[in-house]
């Protein structure tokens, strides 16, 4: 008589390995990669919708990258002072090389700025690595992967709030991948008896490191490893899993010690300045609530009932399909977290929830087609249809917020470059100001495109008014602006020149004229001791009055070819 040995190997349990019988049959690649393909192109198509836009902040992180490739170091412009104005390195360096290799900021391809064309490209390159993450851990779990990846391809290309921010110009796409790939290595490890091995451990350690290093809110990502160790635990293993967990742990821990080290050897803080200037404190239980009901608003009700019951039903069943669906729902947790303890953001359409899409996404796809594989024939019919129609809901539901956004995205890379690069720098020359310098809340057009030195009135860039933000201190902001940076020009207007009181009894009081009023009293001023010729005054004046609504109103997508300080053209405000 012979008889069959069921021990698991060491590293593996019950939660980790899974009989044999589970795994599902091998399939063919080409569908695969035909989903690929589709979910990509569909994700693309969807982002078209948005022309060439590119939010103003991400271009930020394009000075920097200009600078340093340049050999000026971390700098927003030639000069300055060395200032950690990003939260983003490594998409910094991504920016940085393909800079190097004459791909980003060099120049335009077919008429369109590379600027533009090279973080779209690398958006397109990280849509497609999501889409891949999920077809590799759907291999683990279903027999048609491709039906998995599929889905989640049309989940994502449906979803403006993904979309937009994908293509946006910031990190937004390379945090999505990461999450994503780590989500796809834990379902992997998870189902295949490598989840306390080391190799599984350092991976997870340095993709969370990874995230970390591309958005400040990726250090969540970091727990999401220790978790899954933790929530499949089973009590002989204790010792391993926690051997499993020290691996994980400093796999992140000592690098990313070290990058503190070194950033604060560099800039003198532990923290990019960009967080201390948006002083992000500790969130409220009624807060968190609401901003993490808001964005389940956006999914739509009937999509987060739907997820949250095929989830439900396919935990319940245990087995490899349960295990591995935990190493999804454990990051997505904890980036739907992070989502609510952030404070909410100005640019709108959710722009932290990202990962959440992506992760939300892969999550439902690989649940609902997993249980309709092992459903009778009726029951897949009425979970495709739940699918189906919940999907459709959202769609709808998002349409006018969609449609809004659509018709007047957050603040363009290219407006910003008319109002305060452009027409500044020509208003600067009418006025014969010579090495002038410009206070401006919105930076990264101006920092592009500039001759001036630019100080950043919302504190990204400049520490010290970073830390009167950061204390409320508005009293001591506007001290240290007009009378210690004493800048040739302010231009304020709106949200940033109420906040800090950048207004027209306080500006005349330090000598400054107005160029342009708003009818909040904000406007753009000039130092009245720098303007050599005033006899261009009211001139300039006519000029912004002229310019200002088309700025505003015209193509807010075009503004040159090749945007370098004095490079566009003097007058040409619209296009």
């Amino acid at each position: 008589m012979t008889t069959t040995n069921t021990a698991t190997a060491p590293g593996r349990s019950e939660h980790t390995a899974g009989p044999s019988v589970d795994r599902p049959a091998p399939t063919r690649r080409w569908p695969d990669a035909v989903a690929v393909v589709v979910g990509t192109l569909l994700i693309t198509w969807h982002g078209t919708s948005l022309g060439r836009w590119l939010v103003d902040d991400a271009a930020i992180t394009f000075a920097y990258a200009r600078s340093i490739d340049e050999g000026l170091g971390p700098v927003q412009q030639p000069g300055a002072e060395p200032v950690e104005g990003y939260s983003n390195p490594t998409w910094l360096a991504l920016l940085v090389i393909g800079r190097r290799l004459g791909l980003f900021d060099r120049g335009s391809w077919f008429g369109v700025p590379d600027l533009v064309l090279f973080p779209k490209l690398l958006a397109v390159l990280c849509a497609a690595g999501i889409l891949l993450a999920i077809a590799w851990a759907a291999h683990r779990l279903v027999a048609r992967p491709w039906v998995v990846t599929g889905l989640a391809g049309v989940l994502l290309a449906a979803n403006l709030s993904f979309v937009a921010w994908m293509f946006s110009g910031l990190e937004n796409p390379l945090y999505a991948l990461l999450a994503t790939v780590l989500a796809a290595v834990l379902v992997r490890a998870v189902t295949g008896g490598t989840l306390l091995t080391r190799r599984t451990a350092v991976t997870c350690g340095l993709l969370a490191l990874a995230a970390a290093l591309t958005r400040p809110d990726g250090l969540v990502l970091a727990g999401a490893y220790p978790l899954l160790l933790l929530v499949t635990l089973r009590r002989p293993e204790l010792p391993a899993r926690l051997r499993a967990a020290a691996y994980g742990i400093g796999a992140f821990a000592l690098p990313y010690a070290l990058f503190l080290v070194l950033r604060h050897a560099e800039f003198g803080r532990i923290v990019p300045n960009t967080a201390v200037a948006k002083s992000q404190g500790l969130p409220d239980i009624r807060t968190f609530a609401q901003t993490s009901g808001e964005l389940l608003s956006f999914a739509g009700w009937p999509t987060v009932v739907v997820t949250v019951a095929v989830c439900a039903v396919a935990l319940a069943r245990r087995g490899r399909l349960a295990a591995g669906l935990l190493g999804v729902l454990v990051p997505l947790g904890l980036a739907l977290f992070a989502f609510g303890v952030l404070d909410p953001d100005w640019m709108g359409m959710y722009r932290f929830a990202t990962p959440v899409w992506a992760l939300g996404a892969m999550a439902l796809s690989l649940a609902a087609v997993s249980l309709a594989e092992q459903a009778v024939p009726h029951r897949r019919a009425l979970l495709s249809a739940a699918v189906g129609a919940s999907l459709l809901f959202s769609v709808v539901a998002q349409w006018k917020a969609a449609a809004d956004f659509r018709a007047k995205p957050t603040l363009s890379l290219c407006t910003v470059v008319k109002r305060h690069g452009v027409l500044i720098n020509e208003i600067a020359e009418r006025l014969g100001v010579r090495n002038g310098s410009l206070l401006v809340p919105s930076l990264g057009g101006t920092l592009l495109t500039s001759k001036l030195k630019v100080y950043d009135l919302a504190g990204l860039t400049e520490p010290r008014i970073a830390d009167y933000l950061a204390a409320e201190d508005i009293t001591g902001l506007q001290t240290y602006a007009l009378d210690k940076l004493r800048p040739t020009f302010v231009d304020a207007t709106d949200d940033w020149g109420n906040r800090t009181g950048m207004k027209e009894p306080l500006l005349l009081s330090k000598g400054y004229v107005p160029l342009y009023r708003a009818s909040d009293g904000t406007g753009a001023w000039v130092r009245a001791d720098a303007v050599r010729q005033p006899e261009q005054l009211p001139t300039v004046r006519a000029l912004m009055r002229r310019t200002l609504p088309v700025v505003f109103t015209h193509d807010l997508q075009r503004c040159g070819p090749n945007l370098t300080p004095g490079s566009a053209t003097a007058g040409k405000h619209q296009g």
